[in-house]
């Protein structure tokens, strides 16, 4: 199943050619296309700007490394999102023990300057904030099934996770996102 994403950007296959060979150009050409779909994605999932960046380059050196033995059997995007929703899991799972979830939401610059923006604008940030909030599960499971548009058993299967615990963090990150949301609307009634 082909799924719609920030990361379906059509790469030439001459430029993967190069790509493959290393040549730098092609390399930083692939990197500046999808540097902002990676990055937001690990965002998305971790909820931390230096855990994103993290992500974003373990990602690219990955894909790089890997590059010449990619067949493209499957979009070069397809492959780069998985890369790099791996990436995230990993350090999701690290997370309990290596290192420890981040003491601090992510709060974007765009909350701070609300009034001077578009309401689209205001309520991606208030949504952005709001997923900030959510445990990183929670956060992961929202994300990969509304945005990527992966199946419950799909997201057990990256969480090693059952399928009932997929389905209860979607329901569980729905209510509380609602009222994560309805607060931040209430305050800036």
């Amino acid at each position: 199943m082909t799924r719609s994403s920030a990361f379906a950007i059509d790469v030439p296959d001459r430029l993967l050619a190069q790509a493959r060979a290393r040549d730098a150009a092609a390399c930083e050409q692939l990197y500046r296309w999808f540097e902002r779909p990676v990055y937001g994605l690990a965002m998305r999932m971790l909820g931390c700007p230096d855990a994103a960046m993290d992500v974003l380059q373990d990602t690219f050196l990955k894909v790089f490394d890997k590059l010449p033995g990619f067949r493209g059997e499957s979009p070069f995007w397809g492959w780069l999102r998985q890369v790099a929703v791996n990436e995230c899991l990993m350090r999701l799972r690290g997370r309990g023990r290596d290192e420890p979830a981040e003491a601090e939401a992510f709060e974007p610059d765009l909350i701070e300057h609300e009034g001077l923006l578009p309401p689209q604008a205001a309520d991606a940030a208030a949504l952005t904030q709001a997923l900030g909030r959510l445990p990183d599960k929670t956060r992961s499971v929202l994300w990969l099934y509304h945005a990527e548009g992966y199946t419950h058993e799909e997201i057990a299967a990256l969480l090693g996770q059952s399928v009932s615990f997929s389905k209860s963090q979607l329901a569980r990150g729905t209510r509380k996102l609602r009222t994560l949301l309805q607060l931040t609307e209430a305050s800036h009634a």
